[in-house]
């Protein structure tokens, strides 16, 4: 019986090719999305998941209220994990990582004198870190490796990195920054790439005692958000309660007007989806994206699935003979909806196999956008196979069924009568729904897309308040030896044709790393409700930046700092309204340690991403913080500048690795997640319509083959092509408007909701929804009008011999 079944539905198949390939293309195009989807998402949230006692396991994180709101940091004040240890000692584990950055020197080995740049994956650990977290050891032992100071251990791929086999690692030296020595103590397994935690160089914790993070060990106020303080709860241990606990161990330790900032727990496993604390991979993906993306892959199924029922419905009558005789040669509703379900389990096995080969073709281009290393191996990925089979289920009873149920309920007595017509067997209201439906989620998508990539271009295109174009900055050693050549770099590069301006500072106009504190304001015994950024610079900063004053001018240049440059936030959030009173006024930072007044006013520009607002900046002169060139350069013969410019750097800093960064490119970095996600919305956008128009051609040739005789009647009667495409393309295109009607209210919906995360963003305006409908219009008609000029232009002798 079964293999009759299939046979039938083979021949079936075979008979109708231009819709079975219709259904095995939608089908697979919407489950290839649905892999890939899968896949991108069981990455993503099993992000430190292999760790032992992963849902025991909490970092501790600060969040920092005051009259501007609350800023949120992932770090908490270095001394937090020993008051911890002494005063809730039931804590099973509590444990300090501190990330960092430099340059490596082999002091021994074969690549001797090797100089390497670390950006990423370098930090200093407790020993107590190995024991919260399951990182595995290839040599060493995890508990003692790392104790003493001047210890390191390097990741297996590290090693391999600096002395071509890791077994040869042990016991040699390495110079951190050309000034800190340390002996490789251990050798860590590679860390996998589902974790935050990219550990390829780590530092004994004690060895920052002799770097000048040591002033800030014993700091109850100053917060470094690339310091962490994991700790492992006890079982039973609530969060709420612990929370509670921590409310009044910040009142005991850090003094009374920090107070209102607050320390709380965080699970590991929100480390990697919460925006507001960031992680050590910088590499956030929010649940609500998680979200987005699985309805986008519901959505493309649904889409595809419509299009599978719309057809088989339409296409009833073609069957209507052959299950009339059937009925009448005794075969029953049940053995021919059983016919009909298992020819659509055969097109879904096709579309499945195809799927695999599309999801296999594709995954490389989504890892290149992504930066990631995904895969599909069906043969070693049981939870893989356990979706195909689930998704074959699903589809085929979703597709399957109602088309069964139709066309299996056929009278056989009007079927031989020659009674049943595409009216007759019903669902023409059923098949507009779904056409509509398609055409709600495709516009929907659409929307979204359309909204994502403005706000993408309204980043690249918005004024920040500053010249950001053409700017080079070069970073130098900041140690107390060499930033006091800093000044001659800047005078001889000052000399290369082709620079037109250089600064010294510490951190650049908009930066996602700055310094950030209250203050005293003209002898005020207390601190401001609110903190400014400070930005660190030689007075040239104003004008490689192209800063416009609007009263005073710029700081005298000194050893210490003698005075500040405002913006026109601060002084508004002090209460002055005009800019020229509130020159002279001191401000006391950190109670004295610096001591300066304003002695200017600038014009209002982004110290931070476009999703925050524009926030209070103090920029003064101090060089013994400086770390970085800003240099403007000319665009005309750049390739002869730069060689300049790294000549006259490796002259100066001999011993260090040079590199630069465009700062329009780092700007453009703060938005890499927006910019993926514009890229993701306008494939599965494509998709969507592309899939729905699919349905829409083969709705089109069913109907087209249905009213042969009708049209051929109409051109006998006078009517010219473009009222038989008129009347092929009327219902569709109200079937499309009816859903941008539908559509419209719902994107506006999600994605103002998803605009308000900005603090600048664009508006909603009614050019996205006209280009929206516009563009689905345009594209159904492209859908339909092949077919349709095709009946236009036909013989009408030969439509009128049709049969």
């Amino acid at each position: 019986m079964l293999k009759n079944y299939i046979k039938i539905a083979f021949r079936n198949l075979l008979r109708n090719r231009s819709n079975t390939f219709i259904n095995i293309l939608g089908l697979s195009i919407g489950i290839a999305s649905c892999v890939l989807i899968f896949l991108l998402i069981r990455f993503e949230k099993s992000f430190d998941t292999f760790h032992k006692n992963e849902d025991r396991i909490y970092r501790l994180v600060s969040a920092f209220n005051s009259s501007t709101g609350t800023r949120y940091s992932g770090g908490v004040p270095f001394p937090v994990a020993d008051g911890l240890r002494l005063e809730y000692p039931s804590l099973e584990k509590v444990a300090s990582i501190y990330q960092a950055s430099g340059q490596v020197t082999l002091l021994d080995g074969k690549n001797k004198g090797g100089k390497f740049e670390e950006e990423n994956g370098v930090f200093y650990a407790d020993p107590q870190f190995f024991d919260l977290f399951n990182f595995g050891w290839l040599q060493g032992d995890q508990k003692s490796a790392l104790t003493e100071p001047n210890s390191v251990a390097l990741s297996k791929e590290c090693a391999e990195k600096y002395y071509g086999s890791w077994q040869n690692a042990i016991g040699k030296t390495i110079e951190f920054n050309n000034e800190y020595i340390f002996k490789v103590t251990g050798i860590l397994r590679d860390v996998p790439e589902n974790s935050d935690f990219p550990l390829k160089i780590v530092f004994s914790f004690n060895s920052l005692k002799q770097t000048p993070i040591k002033r800030s060990l014993s700091d109850w106020v100053t917060t470094y958000a690339n310091y962490n303080c994991y700790v492992l709860f006890p079982p039973g241990l609530k969060a709420d309660s612990f929370d509670s606990f921590l409310t009044t161990f910040v009142k005991n330790h850090k003094p009374p007007e920090y107070q209102k900032d607050e320390i709380r727990v965080q699970p590991l496993s929100d480390v990697h989806f919460d925006s507001r604390f960031d992680n050590f991979s910088h590499n956030v993906f929010s649940r609500e994206l998680i979200t987005a993306l699985t309805l986008i892959g519901i959505f493309l199924l649904v889409i595809a699935c419509v299009n599978f029922i719309n057809l088989s419905t339409a296409q009833a009558i073609n069957r209507s003979r052959e299950v009339g005789v059937r009925k009448v040669l005794g075969s029953s509703r049940l053995q021919l909806g059983v016919q009909f379900i298992s020819e659509t389990f055969l097109i879904t096995l096709f579309a499945i196999l195809l799927a695999i080969v599309i999801s296999e073709t594709v995954i490389k281009y989504l890892n290149e956008l992504l930066k990631l290393n995904l895969s599909i191996n069906i043969f070693s990925d049981p939870e893989l196979v356990v979706l195909l089979l689930l998704l074959t289920f699903a589809i085929t009873i979703l597709s399957g069924f109602y088309p069964a149920l139709v066309i299996s309920g056929f009278n056989p007595v009007s079927v031989l009568k020659n009674k049943i017509t595409i009216k007759t067997i019903g669902g023409i209201s059923l098949r507009r729904g779904l056409v509509i439906l398609q055409f709600v989620i495709a516009q929907v998508m659409i929307i979204a897309m359309l909204v994502v990539v403005s706000q993408m271009n309204y980043f690249k295109n918005a004024s920040l308040g500053i010249d950001k174009d053409s700017i080079l900055q070069v970073p130098f050693p900041g140690d107390s030896v060499n930033v006091y050549k800093a000044p001659t770099l800047k005078n001889r590069m000052l000399q290369v044709p082709g620079v037109k301006s250089v600064s010294l500072s510490a951190f650049s106009p908009i930066d996602d790393s700055h310094w950030n504190s209250d203050f005293k304001f003209d002898n005020s015994p207390t601190n401001t409700d609110f903190n400014a950024d400070l930005k660190w610079a030689d007075v040239d900063y104003f004008k490689t930046y192209n800063m416009k004053f609007i009263a005073g001018g710029p700081f005298r240049e000194s050893d210490s700092v003698k005075g500040f440059v405002a913006n026109e936030m601060l002084i508004r959030k002090l209460g002055f309204k005009d800019p020229e009173k509130i020159l002279g006024k001191k401000v006391n930072l950190w109670d004295g340690e610096i001591v300066a007044p304003i002695v200017g006013v600038i014009k209002d520009f982004h110290s931070s991403p476009l999703n925050k607002e524009i926030r209070p900046v103090l920029i003064g002169s101090w060089k013994d913080v400086y770390d970085m060139a800003n240099i403007k350069v000319s665009m005309t013969d750049l390739s002869s500048t730069m060689q300049g410019i790294k000549k006259i750097w490796d002259s100066t800093y001999p011993k260090f690795i040079y590199k630069y960064t465009f700062l329009d490119d780092k700007i453009n970095d703060f938005y890499k997640n927006e910019a993926t996600l514009s890229v993701l919305y306008s494939i599965f956008a494509g998709i969507a319509i592309f899939i729905s128009c699919l349905g829409l051609y083969g709705l089109v040739s069913f109907m087209t083959i249905q009213r042969t005789k009708e049209v051929g009647i109409r051109k006998v009667l006078g009517a010219s092509a473009g009222n038989i495409v008129y009347l092929f393309s009327r219902e569709f295109t109200l079937m499309i408007v009816i859903a941008f009607i539908l559509a419209s209210p719902i994107a506006y919906y999600i994605m103002q909701n998803w605009l308000d995360k900005f603090a600048y963003r664009i508006n909603l305006s009614l050019g996205i929804f006209l280009v929206t409908i516009m563009a689905s219009l345009l594209v159904a008609w492209l859908a339909v009008g092949y077919r349709a000029v095709r009946a236009a232009n036909a013989n009408p002798v030969k439509s009128l011999r049709y049969e």
